[in-house]
């Protein structure tokens, strides 16, 4: 299961699709950021107090509305609002190393000359930097965090394989990460922001990620048509559960997490079901089903999976539409 390879000796044929690679590599290139030099770590302005208010999390994050949350006391939501943005930039981390297990092995398919391995090594390099800033904020903002399930995370190194054998599933995998990551991180930085120093973080890797996911989206559009009647049925199959997953492993505190928070189940349903978690979940994936439904996968036989998963709805007009009344 291989998506056809890009031919370096037939690049007029493509040449829209090398134009976009060469424009994502020389924005890489002109607008990249080190995890050392451009957050201010020691900066006094961006110190991080366990007490400070800015803690309290911002009514964009479901697990505000519920009623355990409204109901503790200031000191108590300022700890559990702490480790519950801690925890979602662990996980961020967490599926960053995923998407270098199996871009490596994506790499290595890829023939000389291949303008893809410029613009996605330059990717991975900024994965590399981006995982140095979740870690290092994680280490000092609550570094008993967990972040992904532990079952997940034990599952990565075969998600890691499928870049070489199988990356159209393996870039399909990559948004199920990056459009809930990334859509939560702009809906805090919307709404004004949490910590300064995790803002900065976020800000920095919303304007990086807008090229990943871009890229992940031409790359699909350009070897989907090529493959097989089958395997493009696994993947307009396998893409629905493969959202599910990610979207719920990214907004969803892991088991040990909550427990660690002291998060009741009764916190658990209220925050991540209902209208309000059902609108969310379909906003999450609104440009994937705009993509999937350019490239005919989904048909009368896998549309009924992105009902059963939660992940049906109207697709985006375009790219990054506005979600109009969501949280």
């Amino acid at each position: 299961m291989t998506a056809v390879v890009l031919d370096p000796s037939d690049l007029d044929r493509h040449a829209d699709y090398v134009a976009k690679l060469r424009h994502f590599s020389a924005a890489s290139v002109d607008k990249c950021f080190n995890a050392f030099t451009d957050v201010p770590w020691d900066d006094p302005a961006y110190a991080i107090d366990p007490q400070d208010e800015c803690w309290i999390l911002p009514d964009v994050d479901l697990l505000s509305g519920t009623d355990w949350y409204r109901s503790l006391p200031k000191e108590r939501q300022i700890e559990v609002g702490r480790h519950r943005l801690t925890a979602l930039t662990k996980t961020g981390s967490q599926f960053e190393q995923l998407l270098l297990l199996g871009g490596t092995q994506f790499l290595m398919g890829l023939r000389n000359d291949n303008p893809e391995f410029r613009y996605f090594m330059h990717e991975l390099t900024e994965e590399t930097h981006h995982i140095q800033m979740f870690q290092e904020f994680t280490n000092r903002a609550c570094p008993e965090v967990s972040g992904v399930a532990r079952w997940l995370l034990r599952a990565f190194p075969f998600v890691g394989f499928l870049g070489g054998y199988f990356p159209a599933f393996f870039f399909a995998i990559i948004l199920a990460g990056e459009e809930p990551i990334d859509h939560v991180q702009k809906n805090q930085l919307r709404a004004g922001g949490v910590h300064p120093l995790l803002d900065r973080i976020m800000a920095i890797h919303a304007a990086e990620e807008a090229r990943h996911i871009g890229f992940a989206h031409e790359w699909l559009r350009q070897h989907i048509p090529n493959l097989g009647r089958i395997d493009r049925f696994l993947i307009a199959l396998l893409t629905p559960f493969a959202m599910r997953i990610g979207a719920d492993a990214i907004l969803k505190p892991s088991r040990i997490d909550r427990r660690l928070m002291g998060m009741p189940r009764s916190a658990v349903r209220q925050a991540w079901s209902g209208d309000e978690w059902a609108k969310f979940y379909r906003d999450l994936f609104a440009d994937v089903r705009m993509l999937f439904d350019e490239l005919g996968l989904r048909g009368r036989s896998t549309r009924w999976a992105w009902r059963l998963t939660g992940t049906d709805g109207r697709p985006a007009r375009f790219r990054s539409e506005p979600v109009r009344g969501s949280a």
